[in-house]
């Protein structure tokens, strides 16, 4: 016993080779977990591919993602959720929202005629443009907020610190806005651009919420064609060059994403230098585009999931009779891309109009022949010529053209005979409006930023110098002149939505509301007996109206008949007020899906 126990290691020896026996159970224990450790990091890396999928429209609804005024797609940023418009079956556009992980889209309410939508950061609201204003809108649903004038919206984005940056209509500057609304304030200039730029549009949001890039498109086709994108930060009045695309563009993991003849192109981009870096890689191809107004059917989240549409775009609408029950009669022409408003002649035998050509994008007024259905070209310069009018005797057509990097006021013999005239240059975008029935005035629309848009009068025989008719805090368009050329029907917003006004002309006096529910696009019937306009649902109106005397006299305001217009801006009525002329989308097959990807750097990578 005693041999024993002097053979056990006493306590302090074994404090003293503990660091050993530690070591050796370590070694053993290493040996036995060694073989698994190498098999383990033996194995190969798992890859990650790209996922493709369809998105269907839901039932008895087309998507609506290219054209004038067309909805867009987008994703939300955390990639869990799709906002698009989609055209019902009874022709309402709608926003309607797709959780990725549901089997179908939901519809939010109150969203009629939206277009171009863009998420919050925290990927809670939507943000997009309807009825002339910026909206904003919870994705789960509730009001449509509206945040600001923007007539014709070309895109948004919104950064963290609650700042939204937006083109309100096709030409000027980007503006920015706080997302809880108020005024809006320049957020680019367009003379610091170097190809004589007329429009900044399709704002994107850096990751920094500081710097964003956009858009920049020229007044000649060859600029509209190329168009150009740069990068800036807020409160900077200097802009980088970056690449060359007539297309909307988006950054997403260290790529800048943009369309090149009809691809879907991915280039590396270095924050910090910003600059783009290596070569532009192929996406997709035959992706859906609008070159008029440089966009593309695509979207992208902060986190790997890709959106796109291919296909062919629509091939444009068709100009349809309608009489007062809203029967249709009978097409005038062929199908085409009508744009902007048009006007009948005053004898009623022709229409003037322009038209987009679909691969360039140029726009040039035509007139047609109401009888024999041909149309003929009126102008054929680069630039763009829009919104025609007639004057008071037919024999003169006056438009608006940006050939001198802005939209100014020229006219042209109707018979085509002859030189085209300039009327009136400035700074300021214009668009003629109407002709007086005495042949002495122009009205047309001036858009200042400072005040929105105004009405003015320009003489046409006396004195050349604009007069300023309607000149006010609040917006101001779509001008008439009454048949008698005492009264000037319009479009305002001064008690918040856009109403019809007539007021009468030369003034002074105060404007007589005519609608009550929203309205735009005032006609006259040819004996100033009634005012014709749309509510913002394309209801299309008669409103009796007595003009004599001093004062103006509104009746019985009746519903005639609900459209389908293409385009809100597109009617005309006869000078008996029995037939219009509508420009009237044509219907359409079933749209091509939508292809989703996840994980879509995965192709880069392989």
């Amino acid at each position: 016993t005693l041999t024993a126990i002097a053979a056990f290691p006493t306590r302090s020896g074994i404090v003293k080779h503990l660091p050993w026996i530690v070591a050796g159970v370590l070694l053993l224990a290493l040996l036995g977990v060694l073989p698994f450790a190498i098999a383990y990091f033996r194995r190969a890396p798992v890859e990650v591919r790209a996922v493709r999928s369809f998105i269907l429209p839901s039932d008895k609804s087309n998507f609506s993602f290219v054209g004038t005024n067309a909805g867009s797609l987008s994703i939300s940023p955390d990639g869990r959720r799709l906002t698009f418009v989609a055209t019902t079956a009874d022709g309402k556009s709608l926003l309607w929202v797709r959780s990725l992980d549901a089997l179908s889209a939901q519809p939010l309410t109150g969203t009629e005629g939206a277009s171009f939508p863009f998420w919050s950061p925290d990927s809670r609201f939507i943000g997009f443009f309807a009825d002339g204003k910026l909206r904003k809108i919870e994705a789960a649903g509730g009001p449509a907020l509206p945040l600001c004038d923007a007539p014709e919206g070309r895109g948004g984005t919104w950064n963290r610190e609650g700042v939204i940056l937006f083109a309100p209509e096709p030409s000027g500057a980007i503006h920015q806005i706080s997302a809880a609304g108020g005024a809006s304030s320049l957020a680019t200039q367009l003379e610091d651009t170097r190809n004589g730029a007329i429009t900044h549009r399709w704002p994107w949001f850096l990751p920094d919420g500081q710097h964003f890039l956009y858009v920049s498109k020229g007044a000649t086709v060859s600029e509209a064609e190329t168009g150009t994108v740069y990068v800036t930060s807020m409160g900077s009045k200097e802009s980088k060059l970056l690449l060359r695309a007539n297309s909307n563009v988006a950054y997403a993991e260290g790529y800048v994403l943009f369309l090149r003849e009809g691809r879907l192109m991915a280039q590396a981009f270095d924050r910090q230098r910003l600059e783009m870096v290596g070569d532009a890689f192929p996406m997709a191809e035959q992706v859906q585009s609008t070159p008029s107004m440089a966009r593309g059917a695509f979207a992208v989240s902060e986190n790997g999931v890709l959106a796109y549409q291919t296909g062919s775009a629509k091939n444009g609408s068709q100009l349809v009779w309608f009489d007062r029950k809203g029967k249709q009669l009978s097409v005038l022409g062929d199908q085409a891309i009508y744009n902007n408003p048009y006007q009948l002649s005053p004898d009623g035998k022709r229409v003037a109009l322009d038209i987009v050509d679909p691969l360039t994008g140029n726009q040039d007024i035509w007139l047609y022949e109401v009888a024999r259905g041909v149309r003929l070209r009126f102008t054929a310069d680069s630039s763009d010529e829009r919104f025609p009018v007639w004057s008071a005797d037919g024999s003169r057509v006056i438009f608006m053209s940006n050939r001198k990097g802005h939209f100014d006021l020229y006219q042209k013999a109707s018979s085509g005979i002859g030189a085209e005239e300039l009327l009136l240059e400035s700074d300021l975008n214009k668009s003629p409006q109407s002709c007086s029935p005495d042949g002495r005035f122009l009205l047309y629309a001036s858009f200042d930023p400072k005040t929105q848009g105004d009405l003015w009068i320009l003489p046409l025989r006396d004195s050349p110098k604009p007069i300023p008719f309607l000149q006010t805090d609040f917006y101001e368009g779509n001008g008439q002149f009454s048949p008698d050329g005492r009264w000037i029907a319009y479009a305002s917003n001064e008690s918040r939505e856009v109403e019809i006004y007539v007021a009468p002309f030369p003034g002074p006096g105060r404007g007589r509301q005519i609608s009550t529910s929203g309205g735009g696009q005032p006609r006259w019937r040819g004996d100033g007996k009634e005012i014709f306009y749309l509510t913002p649902d394309n209801k299309l109106m008669a409103a009796e109206v007595n003009g004599q005397g001093t004062s103006f006299e509104v009746g019985a305001v009746r519903p005639l008949f609900e459209i389908r217009p293409s385009d809100p801006d597109h009617y005309d009525v006869t000078a008996d007020g029995q037939r219009f002329l509508i420009n009237t989308p044509v219907e359409q097959k079933a749209s091509s899906p939508i292809t989703l990807v996840l994980n879509w750097t995965a192709d880069l990578k392989r």
